[in-house]
């Protein structure tokens, strides 16, 4: 099956062995713009599937099926609708709090008023976060910003507001990088939960607003309510295609809170379909209206999955108390699948080391 890539000429997929740029005149790197369309009219592709790594590609391609280009590039998608609730914070803290599912208390600010509604000496701590977290984390660099007085929000609601930013504040759900769960998964088109995976997330990078650097397959059935919860929000929405969902269990009650939704391949995709859950395989059988392979509920548990390069630093910055033997880490690193590195395809892993240590360099001598 020829697999094509769309990104950014830089990026350390290009390095590798297996690596085929979208044929066509000029490769497609991947970013959405009003001449996307015609970057894919001009593809000398008969048909193909397309499958989205971003929030805006995912919400894109909701249009696809009635598109003029849909007969000839499909996608397993929900509607614009479905992808906008989910992928839109304020929205989908709105959904929530129309059901039983423990979420964090979450409010939506378009004014000044809407500061001054929020109970704050009621809430624990309180961060400010992006309505669309991409553009955000593009443009600002971080997931979201601290806050300790409604002061600090009116101060970053405006600096933010006024770059075109919609935000929402949020309570942080108390605990450690270790209680953070995730349900990832894919939904057919006829409703079938055909692949459910889920994975504990060990350490992160950065701290508090980061993403996973190590994080373990755990059973479905350690996870049981949020998958129940997971499959009647899904079908509430008549949700189609690849999601991973989010979840923190509270230190305060034990309860697992979800914290968010996405709704495109994640990046531990390739750690699930090693575990046994394809979902990508799942998305091209559902988009070309192939039945849907049904991955095993009983995958792979206790595997491991690092970014060796974030990881390392997390190690390294933790003190001893926190990050526990330096034994039990080499050993879950000897053990773990690698997000770039592979011995038959060294050369994605190696343009990382080497982007990293560049920057050591130029931040140590300069330029």
């Amino acid at each position: 099956m020829p697999v094509y890539v769309a990104c950014p000429a830089d990026d350390h997929v290009t390095r590798s062995r297996w690596y085929r740029p979208t044929p066509g005149p000029t490769a497609w790197d991947g970013s959405i713009g009003p001449d996307t369309g015609d970057r894919l009219r001009d593809m000398p592709l008969a048909e193909a599937v397309l499958i989205p790594g971003a929030d805006d590609a995912a919400l894109w391609l909701a249009d696809m099926p009635q598109s003029g280009l849909g007969a000839r590039f499909r996608v397993s998608t929900s509607s614009r609708q479905t992808q906008e609730i989910l992928q839109d914070k304020s929205r989908f803290a709105a959904l929530l709090d129309s059901t039983d599912i423990p979420h964090p208390p979450t409010f939506r600010i378009d004014s000044v008023a809407d500061i001054d509604a929020i109970p704050f000496d009621s809430l624990d701590r309180v961060f400010i976060k992006p309505v669309n977290s991409q553009k955000f984390s593009d443009v600002v660099g971080v997931k979201g910003i601290w806050v300790k007085r409604k002061e600090d929000i009116h101060d970053a609601w405006q600096r933010l507001h006024e770059q075109g930013f919609r935000l929402v504040v949020q309570e942080y759900v108390p605990g450690s990088s270790a209680d953070h769960y995730f349900v990832d998964g894919f939904r057919d088109a006829r409703g079938a939960l055909t692949g459910l995976f889920a994975r504990r997330r060990i350490r992160i990078s950065p701290p508090d607003f980061g993403n996973s650097s190590y994080c373990q397959s755990i059973p479905l059935a350690d996870l049981q309510a949020p998958v129940d919860n997971m499959a009647s929000l899904l079908a509430r929405l008549d949700y189609r295609g690849i999601f991973s969902a989010e979840f923190k269990r509270d230190a305060r009650d034990g309860q697992l809170r979800i914290l968010e939704v996405n709704t495109r391949a994640w990046t531990y995709v390739e750690f699930a379909a090693r575990c046994g859950v394809n979902v990508c395989e799942m998305a091209y059988q559902d988009a070309l209206g192939l039945p849907v392979t049904v991955a095993s509920r009983n995958y792979a548990a206790g595997a491991g999955c690092v970014d060796l390069h974030k990881d390392i630093g997390t190690v390294w910055a933790q003190d001893a108390a926190a990050r526990g033997s330096l034994s039990r880490i080499l050993l879950q690193w000897a053990r773990a699948h690698y997000h770039s590195f592979r011995f038959d395809d060294p050369s994605p892993g190696l343009s990382v080391v080497r982007q990293v240590v560049g920057h050591r360099l130029k931040r140590c001598f300069g330029d």
